[in-house]
């Protein structure tokens, strides 16, 4: 199939490797010219524009920074541009406004689009192991799925458009609650005497078992690697952190509901951000602690 796809930041790079894996052609466009090497020695078709990538398309793949480049590259490069019939897969995490929006301007458009935001870090997307939460009807579900498929070890369709954003969002705000709570536990075992192995190996296998702890525990030596033990280095940024908080919060205000253990979570991240610290793992809030 020739898929077009647009961003090849650090998971957009490893995701359309994978695409050309699975025996795709994959037509590419990403505004660093690094970033077009990269992918040109992955086995991507680099082109200038995407516009000019999406000529031909069968199907186009997104992985953009925020809700407002998706909408302005959507209406400006991609509908009406792709071929009659072509079905659009938007993998960047936005708003849930903003997806239903574009998802409603590809349909008008004679297309099929389903928003598909990702759970895992740039090892997944290397490797293809990404979750996707998928949002839109049946049919676009259908059509996406092989295509997600080729980059990740689950696809789930979360229902109507825009409720695979809605999934990311929630999901990532119970992950910054459960990683600060967790981060919070470790600080006061330490402080109370008790060794991070110790209090480890009792919590893990106790009611306070969570996969902050289990799978990438905030502290170094302690769980299996995780980036504490690399200084906080790699992972998932505190900054993209942040920025799913901050839609999970505006998602919560447009949608009346209460999170107040949220609105905590944001406004930790949001001070750990301010303070200079964007660019280490989440898990490094437990340096507050």
């Amino acid at each position: 199939m020739k898929i077009a796809f647009i961003g090849l930041g650090n998971m957009g790079a490893g995701m359309a490797a994978n695409l050309v894996k699975a025996g795709h052609e994959v037509r590419a466009f990403d505004l660093s010219p690094d970033a077009l090497e990269a992918a040109q020695g992955n086995g991507c078709a680099t082109f200038t524009s995407a516009k000019e990538a999406c000529e031909g398309a069968e199907a186009v793949v997104s992985m953009l920074p925020n809700g407002a480049i998706v909408k302005g590259v959507y209406e400006a490069e991609v509908i009406g541009v792709a071929p009659a019939g072509a079905v659009f897969l938007d993998c960047s995490t936005i708003d849930v406004a903003t997806a239903r929006e574009v998802i409603l301007a590809a349909e008008a458009g004679g297309y099929e689009m389903v928003d598909a935001p990702v759970s895992g870090g740039i090892a997944a997307a290397a490797s293809g192991t990404l979750t996707f939460m998928v949002g839109g009807t049946g049919s676009a579900f259908g059509r996406a799925q092989p295509i997600l498929e080729a980059m990740g070890k689950a696809v789930i369709h979360a229902g109507d458009a825009g409720n695979g954003q809605a999934a990311k969002i929630c999901n990532n705000m119970l992950l910054a609650i459960h990683m600060a709570g967790t981060c919070e536990a470790f600080a006061m075992a330490e402080k109370l005497g008790l060794d991070a192995q110790t209090f480890y190996d009792i919590s893990s296998v106790s009611s306070g078992q969570n996969w902050s702890m289990t799978s990438y525990c905030p502290v170094p030596g302690v769980g299996p690697q995780s980036p504490s033990d690399n200084d906080y280095a790699g992972g998932f940024a505190t900054a993209l952190m942040l920025k799913d908080l901050r839609l999970a919060m505006e998602a919560a205000g447009t949608s009346d509901a209460k999170t107040p253990m949220g609105e905590q979570a944001a406004k930790l991240y949001e001070d750990f951000a301010g303070a200079g610290n964007e660019g280490l793992d989440f898990s490094a809030i437990i340096k507050t602690l």
